[in-house]
């Protein structure tokens, strides 16, 4: 996995430019995260495996938000160039509401000229070493750049859920920032692309990961998190990651409480 930092004029809307390659057959276990994700497949093949089934990922890709778990299986001699946007960062290369890729993958074909993805694909191949064909993505967008200005009122949304770890309330939310609640959903949604609530679930889960790999704990930071008993986060944690906490922290060592 190589990471590579993106232009200067992309800062504000890409998170990382990520190469993954892999020689041999391998399965990743992919959890639920607050950002849309495009991919460009360079050889081999991939496949998501999740509850609703199994989907081939096509050549060029875009991922919405989703609220579970998927399994990706990357092929033998597979690499791909993943491009990880930043909170609503997608808005200024897509014309449409993001909310509509939510739980979604869909060919990047139905967002730009399919002549010039065609046009790319062919350049890519022909382009070595690796950092080459990542410049290629990256002059890419900054061709399609359409200078949308962020949303400030929804970054700030943004950094006051992640201060509060996931637990602020969309009400408290609304209130703090002087927007009515249908008024903010509509506009979170459409420009993120997950309900605030659903963005603030993602959030919390994340958190609580974080800290039980600090502190080998999971159920007391959960109750504080704002889950009901041990049953009502296990559910949760499971449907979010496919596991139970104690099967999640099995590669850790040191005993789970």
């Amino acid at each position: 996995m190589q990471i590579f930092e993106p232009a200067p004029c992309l800062l504000p809307y890409i998170k990382t430019f990520m190469v993954v390659e892999s020689n041999n057959s391998m399965v990743n276990r992919l959890l639920p995260d607050t950002t849309v994700v495009a991919a460009f497949r360079l050889r081999g093949q991939v496949q998501f495996n999740n509850q609703l089934g199994n989907t081939l990922l096509p050549i060029f890709s875009i991922s919405g938000l989703r609220k579970s778990y998927k399994m990706a299986e990357y092929g033998k001699n597979s690499a791909n160039i993943l491009v990880h946007f930043k909170e609503g960062g997608a808005n200024a290369f897509l014309d449409l509401p993001l909310h509509e890729l939510f739980e979604s993958n869909v060919e990047l074909a139905h967002f730009f000229p399919p002549s010039e993805l065609r046009a790319l694909e062919d350049q890519i191949a022909l382009r070595e070493p690796i950092q080459a064909k990542v410049s290629l993505v990256q002059n890419f967008f900054i061709s399609q750049l359409r200078h949308n200005h962020p949303d400030r009122l929804i970054a700030n949304a943004i950094e006051k859920i992640k201060m509060a770890n996931g637990t602020i309330s969309v009400k408290d939310l609304s209130k703090n920032l002087y927007i009515s609640i249908d008024a903010f959903e509509k506009r979170f949604r459409k420009t993120v692309g997950a309900t605030p609530k659903q963005f603030s679930d993602i959030v919390r889960m994340k958190s609580l990961i974080t800290q039980a790999h600090a502190n080998r704990s999971f159920f007391n930071t959960a109750l504080n998190a704002g889950f009901f008993d041990q049953s009502h986060f296990i559910r949760n944690f499971k449907a979010f990651s496919g596991q139970t906490p104690k099967e999640f922290l099995s590669t850790v060592s040191g005993p789970v409480k």
